[in-house]
């Protein structure tokens, strides 16, 4: 046999312990062909997989580069080479690779599921989703794209076809952890928390059960009320993964929701000093009474909190909670404006509830919102003129005189101090316009942040900054305004008008 004849039969031998998962026997002999051949591409190539394999992407890129540099035709070491830049967190290069990979092989499945995860790290999450549907044309039956589609329609916001896309994933691979999971987080996102829980099950049964997993069950789990099982769901997200600041947040949240205040905030102090989110937690803090309370909410935790509440807002405000402000706001303001047309300004404007109340008088409806998703259901109503996706003092302070109408509805009760606020919205208004709100009641002080963390003020504190920016109170009467765990919350629907 020649040294050529036997360096192939090497080369042979070690793809056939490669492809058995003998990787150590398959490196020997990698390595034995290499010093036969320095300039072999197969060997060299395959070194960077089994390195990468192996856990160490640098060496992975080092050898499947040296490889290319012998022979950068192949696609597939285009494509092994982005997936390790991608381990190393070097995004950018290996969006590149993999585009390398595909104008060598337009028709290459696996690269384009992989530039899709490129991009979906990048947080270009149309283009990654265009890329996994491509994959899919391509190998209808490919259950890690169907799987990687159905996440980046989650963080579309997309939540209806996360679960459809995760089910495609399932039905080419039932037992495919990561495709249960994702179809568990989208259930999760439309409130569908007994379906959302039984799909984290299963991931688990399937091998998932890392901490994340247990984590986001016992979210769903805290949100059905079944406090103790969450607090067993993330004990053992905690056990699996003890620094994983999240989760001892969340458990933190559900000792909170037990009357366990004490341990709670010890836990959210936990998930602070393993660096969860400081503006977050001390939030909650001062909810507990454990810290100084905030002038306002977090922007972060506002947006958050209704970007996953938004696939189910309407339902749980209405139908669970008794939420009644937008119609009476409704009937405050209805009769003050019998004469006129506004432009209206929804401050806060959610999913649009106050919107079918303000399109029957108003000529002109904007609605302004930190959470884009929803403004997303905001838009499938079809009656705001404009929705703009924006902190509201950011937005008022480029409004001025814009507006003979601004409506306020459950928005103050993520706002402590209003007096900033205040002055924006008559400066928003035209003279003569009006600016109808609500406020949940605080019995001591001017405004307090309450344990539902929800900020409370008084009648006397909303009269005086009204007064103090040129306002003048038409109403101000007090009303039930929802409920809570089935106890009635008051407060008060004001009415007040800018004369000059």
């Amino acid at each position: 046999m020649n040294p050529s004849q036997d360096t192939s039969a090497l080369l042979a031998q070690a793809v056939a312990l490669h492809q058995q998962g003998r990787l150590a026997q398959a490196q020997a002999l990698y390595l034995r062909v290499l010093a036969a051949a320095p300039r072999q591409f197969d060997a060299l190539h395959l070194l960077g997989v089994i390195a990468r394999q192996q856990g160490d992407a640098a060496l992975a890129v080092q050898r499947i580069s040296d490889a290319i540099a012998i022979d950068a035709g192949k696609a597939n070491a285009h494509c092994n080479l982005g997936a390790a830049l991608q381990d190393l967190g070097r995004g950018e290069e290996a969006l590149a690779s993999y585009e390398r990979a595909l104008r060598l092989d337009a028709g290459y499945a696996l690269a384009w599921s992989n530039r899709g995860n490129a991009l979906r790290k990048l947080g270009r999450h149309d283009e990654a989703l265009a890329s996994y549907e491509r994959a899919l044309e391509i190998r209808p039956a490919y259950p890690e794209a169907a799987c990687n589609r159905a996440i980046a329609l989650q963080d579309l916001g997309r939540f209806e076809d996360a679960v459809a896309s995760a089910e495609r994933a399932l039905a080419a691979r039932p037992q495919y952890a990561d495709a249960w999971c994702a179809r568990a987080n989208g259930l999760h996102s439309l409130g569908r928390f007994e379906e959302a829980v039984d799909s984290y099950d299963r991931a688990i049964a399937a091998g998932g059960d890392g901490g994340d997993v247990y984590c986001s069950r016992g979210s769903a789990l805290q949100r059905l009320h079944d406090f103790a099982a969450a607090l067993v769901s993330y004990d053992r997200a905690i056990a699996l993964r003890p620094d994983h600041p999240l989760a001892h947040q969340y458990r933190a949240n559900t000792l909170r929701a037990l009357g366990r205040d004490g341990e709670a905030v010890a836990g959210y102090r936990q998930a602070l000093a393993l660096g969860g989110d400081a503006g977050q937690i001390g939030f909650a803090l001062a909810a507990l009474g454990a810290a100084p309370a905030p002038a306002a909410s977090p922007a972060p935790y506002v947006k958050a909190l209704f970007d996953q509440y938004a696939g189910h807002f309407d339902q749980h405000l209405v139908e669970v909670l008794g939420y009644r402000t937008p119609a009476l706001l409704d009937a405050a303001l209805a009769p003050r404006l019998a004469t006129t047309t506004p432009d209206t300004l929804d401050l806060g404007s959610g999913t649009g509830l106050c919107g079918p109340y303000l399109r029957a008088y108003s000529r002109s409806l904007t609605g302004v919102d930190l959470s884009a998703r929803m403004l997303d259901k905001a838009r499938e109503r079809g009656i705001y003129d404009r929705l703009v996706c924006a902190d509201i003092g950011d937005f008022l302070a480029q409004e001025s005189g814009q507006f003979d109408l601004i409506v306020a509805a459950d928005v103050f009760v993520y706002i402590g101090a209003l007096a900033g606020l205040f002055a924006q919205v008559h400066a928003a208004l035209r003279t003569g316009g009006h600016f109808g709100f609500s406020v949940e009641r605080c019995e001591n002080g001017d405004f307090t942040l309450t344990a539902s963390n929800r900020y409370a003020h008084s009648l006397d504190y909303v009269r005086r900054l009204a007064a103090g920016v040129g306002f003048t109170i038409a109403e101000a009467a007090p009303h039930t305004l929802r409920t809570d765990q089935g106890a009635p919350v008051t407060g008060y629907l004001v009415v007040a008008y800018k004369a000059q």
